[in-house]
């Protein structure tokens, strides 16, 4: 069987353009769940990065996140705002900022996520579809990274 090009270039047939339309998905589906708590996509992946591992410098958690300091910065700011997070200076290298929880983000943690549970429930999508298609993409962005001449 030979596979032309051609059969590549209809919208339907482009693999990005899947992963960009599920990812619309994914993004209204976690702003219908955060929205009542006050919370962004991005801020609720500082949070479980820091339910995981908690004390962390703004570099640690950028590079946790693969996110700029001039993206997480005001981000951050804005979660201690809102008594989510705490900054600390370190007393030993003043170029560290160590970023904490605040009780709120532990007393809300098993009511954020459980909501997210229930969202994702919702789809229809169970744990070894889950576990698959959780395997697939990180294959898929390892091969992105990997390709000819980019890594």
């Amino acid at each position: 069987m030979v596979i032309r090009l051609e059969d590549f270039l209809s919208l339907e047939k482009q693999l990005c353009f899947a992963i960009y339309e599920t990812s619309s998905e994914f993004n209204k589906l976690y702003t219908s769940v955060l929205q009542p708590f006050g919370l962004t996509y991005p801020q609720y992946l500082v949070l479980l990065a820091l339910w995981e591992k908690d004390e962390v410098t703004v570099k640690e958690l950028g590079e946790r996140l693969n996110l700029g300091t001039g993206t997480l910065t005001p981000m951050i700011t804005r979660m201690a705002d809102n008594n989510w997070l705490r900054k600390e200076r370190s007393t030993t290298d003043e170029r560290k900022v160590y970023i904490s929880l605040q009780p709120k983000a532990l007393q809300e943690q098993q009511a954020i996520t459980q909501k997210v549970k229930e969202e994702i429930l919702s789809c229809h999508i169970d744990f070894q579809e889950y576990e698959q298609l959780l395997h697939q993409l990180k294959i898929l962005q390892n091969k992105l990274k990997k390709r000819k001449g980019k890594g």
